[in-house]
């Protein structure tokens, strides 16, 4: 079976940089580590064999010449997995620096703080909360720290003794063993949650879980001015967990579309019928604004679809200032005329109107 073009297998072309061959190494052994969840020990293998000789000038010019029947490269005479075993022996680069940003191969995933599950919903808003913004409160059933211990697990007023587990360190330390040898992980330890102590009576609430199934209000500040499909973040808003970090609440907010407005930015757009002997000759009308009744003038001569401004009574900005509401003219032109209307618009033609 032929084997696979080296630049295919990292993903990058022909012209690629020496850097940009790194990274391409680099995030696809992080993706494929065997100590991974996604890993895989073939492709490791695969990508690792593409980078020793792509990774060094002088295999990579004989590659680019050669191909894969090179002579003196290793993809001419098998990959050797002994050599990434005992180091770089056989290669031109470090794995140490291959390697420098994956803290979690090295270290073990468990340095991070362990989170709770993040929560979705949906909050429907009308068109004028949506602009002026609004305060919802909304009820959560779901996994909060236990009110009674405050989320410790503890009985309130019990001691603590040191646990057992991890010695008082907060954390235990295992020995893997993996393809590239021996490697230490860190995790948090499972028994006190990090904390190095346990307690010598457990909450009578929650079992020593700190966790319990409740029902939480939540007031959500909608802000001015949010669109229909924007998301908001609560952080710490979500589901909790003993000894980490509450996950996050996301609200999509979904706004109903405005009876007789529409937007455009921060402007606010409306219709205004008007008649043809306003237009002709000027007129005051009442425009229904969500600020409440606004009087305006429709000068005399004002074509059909012209728009009038009225400043500061549209979409709040940042700040204190605001976009304008916009009305936009429709003459209407009677159906039917009586003998008088018609013989007065007749005088119009004449006049050349």
């Amino acid at each position: 079976m032929a084997k696979r073009d080296f630049y295919e297998i990292l993903g990058i072309n022909k012209n690629a940089s020496k850097d940009q061959i790194k990274k391409a190494f680099r995030k696809l052994a992080g993706k494929y580590h065997p100590d991974k969840k996604t890993g895989d020990e073939a492709k490791f293998k695969e990508i690792s064999e593409a980078y020793a000789v792509l990774g060094d000038d002088k295999k990579r010019a004989e590659y680019d010449a050669y191909g894969h029947s090179f002579a003196g490269g290793s993809a001419g005479q098998g990959f050797n997995w002994a050599d990434f075993q005992g180091g770089s022996r056989g290669f031109n680069f470090d794995l140490n620096d291959i390697f420098e940003n994956f803290g979690d191969i090295f270290q073990g995933a468990g340095h991070r703080n362990k989170r709770g599950h993040d929560i979705s919903i949906d909050l429907n808003l009308t068109f004028k909360e949506s602009v002026f913004g609004v305060e919802r409160k909304v009820l959560l059933t779901k996994n909060s720290n236990c009110s009674t211990c405050d989320g410790k697990g503890a009985k309130p007023g019990t001691e603590y003794t040191k646990c057992s587990t991890c010695d008082g360190a907060g954390r235990v330390r295992e020995v893997r063993q993996s393809i590239m040898g021996s490697f230490q992980t860190v995790k948090v330890c499972d028994v006190c949650h990090g904390t190095g102590e346990t307690p010598k009576e457990f909450c009578a609430v929650c079992k020593g879980a700190g966790i319990e199934r409740k029902q939480d209000e939540v007031i959500i500040n909608i802000p001015a001015g949010i669109e229909n499909g924007e998301v908001i973040r609560l952080s710490g808003q979500g589901e909790a967990v003993q000894g980490g970090q509450s996950g996050d609440l996301y609200i999509k907010i979904h706004v109903e579309p405005g009876t007789n407005v529409k937007r455009e930015g921060s402007n606010l757009i409306s219709d205004l019928p008007v008649k043809l002997s306003d237009a002709l000759l000027g007129a005051e009308y009442k425009v229904d604004t969500l600020d409440g009744s606004v009087t305006i003038h429709v000068p005399a001569g004002i074509k059909h679809h012209e728009m009038l401004r009225i400043k500061g009574k549209g979409v709040p900005k940042s700040g204190s200032s605001r976009g304008d509401y916009l009305v936009r003219v429709k003459i209407e032109t009677p159906n039917k005329l009586s003998r008088k209307a018609k013989k007065l618009v007749e005088e119009l033609r004449k006049e050349g109107v």
